[in-house]
């Protein structure tokens, strides 16, 4: 395991798009701090200036040609032969991700910070109460966490996606349809009334999580499940994806 976490660190780390994302982020982040206006600042730093969307974006592109890649130009026949055996070839991929999408977070918060020195948006004292009568600075660390495992789940459906389609351009734009069009596809399923209870169960309202916990009334009216059971089916999906990926992973023929 050490030996391919060692390699897929080593690959991550000389991918240009892994060292541009954070300037990307930067870059989108004070868009977002113009465009939604001066005086929404609590909103502004409580989300890290919509980090939330933005990193999801980086990582479904940075997930994609980590994994799908290797399949298109049969590069993982070289790491398949070098490790013991094919889950650790998975398990690293997708620890290593995981790590990254723990610094893009970071790096985030840092961003904020920063920002918040600034004259973009009205300064408001960190210690201001907001969201579940909690201070600024403890939303902004709840939403980052809960972010986290919104991109884990989002790491998880690439993953299996890429192991079932072997184009990375094909694996990148239904990643990023279900990402930013998987609250509309809930929604359309919700519509049917008679089995609602059921359907707000499935995988695209799961992305809806993050989005629900700092804006809880607008979007519990779309997802129709409270934020411990939206935490509850993220974590079942991504564990249910992850599994299915590596079972097809295994049984893949390169």
């Amino acid at each position: 395991m050490k030996f391919s976490l060692y390699q897929e660190c080593y690959k991550l780390g000389h991918k240009k798009i892994v060292w541009i994302a954070p300037l990307v982020l930067l870059v989108l982040m004070v868009i977002t701090g113009y465009s939604i206006g001066y005086n929404r600042s609590r909103l502004l730093m409580a989300t890290c200036y919509d980090a939330p969307d933005w990193i999801m974006l980086i990582i479904v592109v940075v997930g994609a040609t980590t994994f799908s890649m290797e399949f298109q130009d049969k590069a993982i026949l070289t790491l398949l032969y070098k490790s013991p055996n094919q889950v650790n070839v998975y398990l690293a991929k997708y620890l290593v991700m995981l790590g990254y999408v723990l610094l893009l977070h970071g790096i985030a918060i840092i961003f904020t910070l920063g920002l918040w020195g600034l004259p973009l948006n009205s300064r408001v004292p960190w210690s201001t109460i907001y969201l579940y009568h909690q201070p600024l600075w403890t939303n902004m660390l709840t939403t980052a966490v809960v972010n986290v495992l919104t991109t884990l789940f989002i790491v998880s459906l690439v993953f299996l996606l890429s192991c079932l389609i072997n184009s990375t351009a094909v694996v990148t734009s239904v990643s990023l349809l279900m990402v930013f069009m998987g609250q509309f596809i809930s929604s359309s399923f919700l519509n049917v009334n008679r089995w609602s209870s059921v359907l707000r169960w499935n995988p695209f309202n799961m992305i809806n999580l993050t989005r629900q916990y700092y804006n809880y009334a607008t979007y519990f009216d779309t997802s129709h499940l409270e934020n411990f059971q939206l935490l509850i089916g993220t974590f079942s999906y991504t564990w249910l994806f992850v599994s299915l990926g590596y079972l097809i992973f295994r049984k893949k023929r390169f």
